[in-house]
């Protein structure tokens, strides 16, 4: 019988970006969110002499068997190291229904292959078939992407190295959120070309000098502490000196110490709307109805505002109507109510 559950999405609270380390991937310091908004995911395993894994979607742009791009995709690949891992064998079916934009910085993809362990997991424990444990999962996360293992905490995540080393943290409010959906992808892989480039210039300086401006590795150690200090107990640690509303609130005293998203410097010069979505989404002649936050997510193109009241929301998303710019409305998830709704029953397919 196949098991279906929802590939929920995610934004990020403030990212940096450090310079290329040996490996050719970047260091950097993130705090992940995850949200309801969501793709579905259904698999079906069935036990096999041989294995086989076949991928469809209702979104042609997502690699399937129908685009011959199926062993490319995310979810191929976990399922497939997951069969690996406990050596078992078995014909895997994975669909993947999209509502989610792709190339749209809300981690879709790797929220896909996540979902298609838990799925997994499920299916072959049907089938009498241990499946990977806790810390295997992780692994086989971090093989596939670097976002894939956030999927597997859930909730507010801190996420180091190259995003895949992932440590939960302690809830934050839940609040409403209006994510703006420009119709451009952007490429993650050109938005850290044009990181390098930009650093590259800046570094030197027009005249070959080399420049004083903080750099990568100084923005990511800033960025690490922020983190560190907003959700640290601040009753005991001293760390704030924001007034009890702010320490109370670990979100409030991010936005307070100025967390920002580095892509944003080289995303926005080449896509000029994205500041103006980023300046509908936070501001308000109203200050009630201003966000509490808003940013890019990951390299975009997706934006978000995050918003106190309904009523906040729903100004903002007016405001981005009024530009024509298309909107989805969703919320944050606490990491409870993350496993609490990812299985969705026979009656539920929403």
């Amino acid at each position: 019988m196949a098991t279906k559950v929802r590939s929920f999405s995610k934004i990020n609270l403030g990212l940096a970006i450090g310079p290329m380390r040996e490996d050719g991937f970047h260091g950097l310091a993130t705090v992940y969110q995850t949200l309801g908004a969501h793709d579905l995911v259904t698999v079906t395993a069935r036990s096999k002499a041989s294995t086989r894994i076949s991928i469809t979607s209702n979104d042609e742009r997502v690699p399937s068997d129908a685009n011959g791009l199926g062993e490319t995709n995310t979810a191929y690949k976990a399922v497939r190291r997951a069969l690996d891992t406990v050596g078992a064998t078995a014909d895997v079916t994975v669909h993947i229904e999209k509502r989610l934009p792709v190339q749209g910085g809300m981690g879709a993809g790797s929220a896909n292959a996540a979902a298609a362990l838990v799925a997994l997991d499920k299916e072959l424990k049907g089938q009498g078939i241990a499946p990977p444990h806790g810390p295997e999962k992780l692994q086989i996360a971090e093989a596939v992407g670097s976002d894939v293992p956030l999927f597997l905490i859930g909730g507010a995540v801190l996420g180091l190295g190259r995003g895949e080393q992932v440590y939960p943290l302690p809830d934050l409010p839940v609040l409403d959120c209006v994510v703006a959906l420009p119709k451009v992808g952007v490429s993650t892989a050109q938005a850290f070309r044009d990181w390098d480039a930009k650093w590259n210039v800046q570094q030197m300086g027009d005249s070959g000098d080399s420049l004083t401006r903080s750099g990568p590795s100084g923005k990511l150690n800033e960025l690490s502490r922020i983190f560190a200090s907003a959700f640290c107990e601040p009753h005991s640690s001293g760390v704030f000196a924001l007034g009890q509303d702010l320490a109370l609130n670990p979100l409030l005293a991010l936005v307070r110490t100025g967390i920002e998203n580095d892509f944003e410097e080289v995303v926005f010069s080449q896509n000029p709307l994205f500041g103006e979505i980023k300046r509908t989404l936070a501001c308000s002649d109203v200050s009630e109805l201003a966000a509490v936050y808003a940013a890019l997510s990951g390299s975009g193109s997706a934006l978000f505002g995050l918003y106190a009241t309904e009523e906040a929301a729903s100004a903002a998303e007016g405001r981005l109507t009024r530009i024509g710019i298309s909107w989805m409305r969703t919320k944050t998830l606490t990491r409870k109510e993350y496993w609490g709704h990812m299985l969705v029953s026979d009656e539920a397919g929403r």
